[in-house]
């Protein structure tokens, strides 16, 4: 356990920053995986819809450190190609 005040703060700050980084993480995990049975289910235009906010989930992730921004581009990439198909 933390001694120090700062100490304490420090601890305060890392699983509030903690809370925030799993809750974009989740947000950007779910919203691909409901893209991808759409795009199995074969239903186009709902997908098209959902890949705007996957984009924008996983923007906003890499903005902040959450995950990689080549991470953030390599699965932007990779879901673009699978509404192509």
């Amino acid at each position: 356990m933390p001694i120090t005040k700062s100490a304490k703060k420090a601890l305060r700050q890392n699983l509030t920053r903690h809370k925030q980084n799993n809750k974009k993480k989740e947000a950007y995990k779910k919203l691909v995986k409901d893209f991808r049975k759409l795009v199995s289910g074969k239903d186009a235009d709902k997908a098209k819809e959902k890949l705007a906010k996957v984009f924008q989930a996983l923007d906003k992730a890499a903005k902040t450190k959450v995950i990689e921004k080549n991470k953030a581009s390599r699965l932007k990439s990779r879901l673009s190609k699978m509404i192509k198909k």
